[in-house]
Formats: structure tokens, sequence, C-alpha cells
């Protein structure tokens, strides 16, 4: 296990922005200066599989070892999801999101395409101090691929990048420019990227103490069995959270907008 937040952080980031060049511009539009690349980060997300090897539980004890604690539980009838989310004692340490796909609600090809893939993984691999970027432990055919994505955008996108972050989150209320969302969806739409639209560009709002955006997706190339294919790869988040009645900020997240943020990584 990794004996330091902040060694994961940034291992989990250099992983991210490997795939995910768009990361790399967005900091420089709403750092400061250049010497301002301090970014807070409000959270990390993660996808896996509810099936013993792969569970929520195994991604979660690599940060429960380093003190995060279990904070929130979440439902995801439509894209037939769980999800939890953790917290660092220490508020300046990101929340950390993690969701599973219940693999025994979806259909027969799916499901015995997903049990096929883990069966290929090694049982220990989940306790190494790496597992949380160490991509895909299976070989995946582009036909597999395919057949996922009819059912299930999450379960395509997992088979196809393994285990990394799925994204990052700027915190809108530590930025310096601008401490409001909308003010960030303007300069990210003026800088020519491309918004997640599905439910409105801001999902939420000061009503449920919590307002998200992010980008779609760019675009990787993934090595399938036979040939390499250019699919969706990871976005970038932004949150303002808003203080509640009892005068402190909301830490927890909202299904109801979380759900939109998945298509990010739609390819449609």
């Amino acid at each position: 296990m990794h004996s330091n937040v902040d060694t994961l952080f940034e291992n989990l980031w250099e992983n991210y922005v490997d795939i995910t060049p768009s990361a790399y511009k967005i900091h420089e539009l709403l750092a400061d200066s250049e010497n301002d690349s301090h970014i807070v980060n409000d959270h990390v997300a993660f996808r896996t599989f509810n099936l013993p090897k792969t569970s929520l539980d195994k991604l979660a004890a690599h940060f429960l070892a380093l003190g995060y604690e279990e904070k929130g539980d979440y439902d995801f009838a439509a894209k037939k999801l769980d999800a939890k989310h953790f917290e660092h004692p220490d508020e300046t340490k990101p929340k950390v999101f993690i969701s599973e796909l219940r693999v025994q609600e979806m259909s027969e090809p799916v499901q015995k395409i997903i049990h096929k893939l883990v069966d290929q993984m090694d049982g220990a691999a989940v306790e190494k101090e790496d597992f949380l970027y160490s991509g895909a432990h299976w070989s995946l055919t582009k036909d597999e691929y395919e057949t996922l994505l009819e059912e299930s955008e999450y379960a395509a996108w997992l088979a196809a990048w393994g285990f990394r972050a799925n994204h990052f989150t700027v915190s809108v209320n530590f930025l310096n420019k601008t401490q409001e969302l909308a003010d960030v969806n303007t300069m990210l739409k003026d800088a020519g990227f491309t918004l997640n639209t599905s439910g409105g560009e801001i999902k939420g709002g000061e009503e449920v103490f919590l307002a998200q955006s992010a980008t779609m997706a760019d675009h990787g190339y993934v090595q399938f069995e036979s040939e390499s294919k250019l699919i969706p790869s990871c976005f970038y988040e932004f949150a303002q959270r808003y203080k509640m009645p009892d005068g402190k900020y909301y830490q927890g997240f909202v299904a109801a907008s979380a759900d939109k943020i998945f298509e990010s990584t739609n390819s449609k």
C-alpha cells in the first residue's frame, strides 16, 4: 500500500494526463500566472466491476489505508452502478469517488465478456501499490468492446482502459481567476473545449450545494487483440461547492448530477 497520499495522487495524475492531454491545457488556462500551477483537486473518480477480484471495496482499501473514511453511498439504477465516496481528515486532500458495475444485472453476453476479462487477472494484483493506475489486466477484442458499448458505455470504457483515474476535478472554490462555475465554463468554451451538456452544462447548483460541469473526454488509441482504435479516454470535471445552513461547505455528491457526469466518456 502507498505510504503517502500525495505520491499516490501524483502517480494517478501522471497516468491520467498521459491519455488526457487537454488537462494540461486547462491547467494553463485556469492558473493565475505561469508560476501559479496550484490548482486544488476536488476529487478523483474510479470505475470497477463488482466481481470478487475487482470489487469497490478492494479499490477502497488503498485509500482507507491512507486514512480516508467512507462517507456516502449512491445508487445509479439506470446505469446499474453502486458508488461510495471517501474523504480524508485533512480537507486539503482530494475526495475519492469509486463506482462499480452490477455485473449480474447485465445481459448474458455482456456478463460473459466481463467474466472472461476478469478471469485473466491475477487476484493479487489489486493489492499492489500501483494497482489504481495499472490499466487493463486482460486482452480485449474490438468486437467484445463494441458488444459492451451497445449496452453499457461504462463497461466498455473500463474494459478498454482498465484501472486508472477516470477523471480529476478542479475545485472552482479555490481558483484565483474566478470562483464561479459559469465563468469557468465560458473560459473553457472560448478556448475551444467541448462541454458535456447532458442534463445541462451545469449539473446541480446552489439548491443542492454542489454545481458540476465537465469536458467531453479526450480520445486515445487502445490496442485491441488485432487492431487499435481511437476511443474516448478521460475527461476533466469542475466542481463548485456551496455552504450548507450550518455554514460548512457541502462535501458529498449529488447522484442526479453524477449520473450525467458519467456521460462525459460517451462516444456519441
